[in-house]
């Protein structure tokens, strides 16, 4: 079971190591994409996650994490591979629904290896250190991606899907060699009845459950919101491509430096603390971003995803103490399903309202909107701790 700890770590650089990011825009553009072709194939792979997100938490349960890892990693080396030999929208609409498909099964089903693995140890205690740490890796190589693919982009933009097969193509042999923690138990019986079961019992019949679900899906959402306003909020300072890349890379060293102390600042704090701080720090961090449109600004960023990289990895902890492991990957799917139709909701919302009004505002009303969710959702959890 020890062995499964190293080898999520390489599933994790595998799916974070993303030569294309800073390249994948003018890529399309290369192939003759419009914005709005960009957007579509976005949206599609959206849609195609979130179909999925449930029912391949609950294939996981049912079928075995390692299986669905398995799958996942094999489907995320085969969307690269399509991408790396087409040349038009529809090659990379196929290449879209793959990688959307395959992200879907490894979604959820790692963070219940790791917490089973830790379980039949008797470690479970130590999820959050791991946790943490699995996350932690995650941004280093996301940050380290972007210097690599910035790189390789100069000798052509497709080279960098080239090299991110190889990537990816990482995670195969490491979910292989994963050791299934309930490989021996009695599995569940599939059904779709038994999927609304679950989702039934953790959003409905479970208070205690449902509030910390909820409570991880709105930080979520709104980490994931602002990550769409960096981009645009330091080019209205008039930043060069260049440096953005920069500060996109410190970000992300950020929230992987902090994540490595999640669990001890949760130690120190108590959960109660640790929730008021996340939503302050949270919502606080988009009003003073839309407050100051200066380089003051620049710094509360690093101030969010200091926020972030605690958050994270501590409210999955609180999911996963309170979750049996026979259903652990579809609740935690049901997390991440949850994030995704929010921001599926808000995050539209706030591009038009930046359109029609201004980015600052924007911002300043995305803060209100996470303090009011975050506050009432941490609220309700409390009391249902009580």
């Amino acid at each position: 079971m020890s062995g499964n700890i190293p080898k999520l770590y390489l599933i994790k650089i595998a799916k974070w190591f993303m030569l294309t990011m800073p390249i994948i825009v003018l890529f399309y553009q290369e192939n003759g994409l419009s914005m709005q072709d960009v957007l579509t194939l976005k949206g599609i792979y959206s849609v195609a996650v979130v179909a999925l997100e449930i029912p391949s938490g609950y294939i996981a349960d049912v079928w075995g994490r390692k299986k669905s890892l398995v799958l996942g990693s094999i489907l995320g080396c085969l969307g690269f591979v399509v991408y790396s030999f087409s040349s038009g929208f529809n090659g990379f609409l196929i290449a879209e629904l793959i990688l959307g498909v395959g992200s879907s099964f490894i979604s959820g089903s790692d963070s219940a290896m790791l917490y089973d693995s830790l379980l039949k140890m008797n470690k479970e205690k130590e999820y959050l250190k791991q946790e943490s740490r699995v996350m932690s890796v995650g941004n280093f190589a996301e940050a380290l991606a972007g210097i690599a693919g910035g790189s390789l982009a100069l000798i052509s933009l497709r080279t960098p899907f080239i090299f991110q097969s190889f990537i990816a193509f990482i995670a195969i042999p490491a979910s292989i060699l994963l050791v299934d923690p309930n490989q021996n138990s009695i599995k569940l019986k599939v059904g779709f009845n038994h999927i609304l079961g679950i989702v039934k019992f953790s959003l409905w019949d479970n208070a205690k459950l449902r509030w910390n679900i909820v409570f991880s899906s709105v930080i979520g959402c709104a980490t994931l919101t602002l990550a769409w306003f960096i981009q645009p909020y330091l080019r209205d300072l008039n930043m060069e491509v260049s440096t953005i890349g920069v500060i996109w890379t410190l970000l992300n060293l950020t929230v992987g430096i902090t994540a490595l102390s999640a669990h001890k600042a949760e130690e120190y704090l108590g959960k109660t603390r640790t929730s008021i701080f996340i939503v302050i720090g949270i919502s606080g961090g988009f009003m003073l971003t839309g407050w100051f449109n200066s380089l003051i600004g620049v710094g509360v960023l690093f101030f969010f995803y200091f926020v972030r990289g605690i958050a994270t990895p501590v409210l999955k902890n609180y999911i996963n103490q309170i979750t049996e492991s026979e259903m652990r990957a579809t609740v935690l799917s049901v997390r991440n399903f949850i994030i995704r139709i929010c921001f599926a909701i808000i995050g539209p919302f706030l591009g038009w309202y930046t359109d029609h009004f201004n980015l600052s505002s924007a911002l300043l009303l995305a803060g209100t909107i996470f303090f009011v969710l975050g506050g009432i959702s941490m609220i309700f959890m409390t009391k249902a701790e009580k």
